[in-house]
């Protein structure tokens, strides 16, 4: 039996950001229509190396393929000269459950599809000007956050912090030559999110960055940091306060996400949730009904958006006749 295998340089070369936001977007709806099988997330924390890995698996009924991933964050790897994140995925034939591909992505399908879900909350809850982004976090989630932004938006202002000054100035630097927008480094969550039309959250903060106070009416929040229970971007008090609160899946963010922290702390009922994000784009529930409203999108992350995005790539290096082959 053949295993193919599959480099991050291969599967950068496969997959690219609409590839991603239509497959993410499609995962949400099958997941929020019930065609997705996903356990719960496996989470092994390693504070004494600043670490943390995720197992995530899912299997989207219809489909040829399942597909389970590790991925990982060890927050003290850039001073090791090493990426943050890393990671791989197993592609499996559902049928038989025979191995078909080993993905060494390097977290690369995961770092993509997190931010095609974030594109895809903006484009059902934000408004359709959103010329002010804030952006609360400047590493690699940041880039692919603001990558897919611009497939759905059009800003013209983008406000970044960090809590490494050196970092935001990194951020610009890299992306200033892929987009002609006006980016600046702001000192604070509070300077980011100020006037902000749009604000993003991608940091692995287990303390709340940002206040309610700081919102400007209409704004729309997509917090994608917080993917596990001890983790924290928003004050409970935004989610309280917010006219509507979606979830990629309500059932994993009230375990781990920012609605977790604040079902935990009693600043909201069940009751307060909108939705799902997948909901909405089924056209089951409205999302946004006009401009005013404050919106937050809370997302932790879905097996079946690993699963889609992976399955784009396996049947992309199946038509290319990518990747080297193990026999096992």
């Amino acid at each position: 039996m053949n295993v193919r295998i599959l480099t991050e340089s291969q599967i950068r070369g496969l997959l690219d950001i609409g590839e991603t936001i239509a497959a993410v977007e499609k995962s949400l709806a099958d997941f929020s229509s019930g065609k997705v099988i996903q356990p719960a997330v496996v989470n092994l924390d390693l504070p004494l190396f600043q670490g943390e890995v995720h197992v995530k698996s899912a299997y989207v009924q219809g489909e040829e393929f399942y597909v389970i991933k590790v991925a990982s964050g060890f927050y003290a790897n850039p001073s090791r000269g090493l990426p943050a994140g890393n990671g791989l995925m197993l592609v499996f034939e559902a049928e038989t459950g025979r191995p078909l591909a080993l993905l060494f992505d390097n977290g690369l399908i995961t770092e993509m599809r997190t931010g095609a879900a974030g594109a895809v909350a903006a484009r059902h809850l934000a408004r359709k000007a959103v010329p002010i982004v804030g952006l609360v976090g400047a590493g690699t989630q940041a880039r692919f956050q603001l990558e897919a932004l611009m497939a759905v938006r059009s800003p013209r202002e983008v406000r970044v912090w960090s809590r490494s000054p050196s970092r935001a100035r990194d951020f610009i630097e890299d992306m200033k030559p892929r987009f002609a927008l006006d980016f600046r480094a702001v000192s604070s969550p509070a300077e980011a999110a100020g006037g902000a039309d749009l604000i993003v959250t991608a940091t692995p903060s287990r303390i709340p960055l940002l206040k309610r106070s700081w919102l400007s009416p209409g704004v729309h929040i997509t917090a994608v940091g917080s993917d596990g229970p001890e983790k924290c971007e928003l004050d409970p008090e935004i989610l309280s306060g917010a006219d509507l609160l979606y979830c990629d899946s309500i059932g994993q963010c009230s375990l781990l996400g920012e609605t977790h922290h604040a079902l935990e702390k009693k600043a909201i009922r069940s009751e307060k949730i909108s939705g799902e994000l997948g909901e909405i784009i089924l056209g089951a529930k409205p999302g946004r009904f006009h401009d005013g409203q404050i919106t937050v999108a809370d997302l932790t992350g879905l097996g079946a958006e690993d699963a889609a995005a992976a399955a784009v790539v396996y049947r992309k290096a199946l038509s290319s006749d990518l990747g080297v082959f193990i026999e096992i």
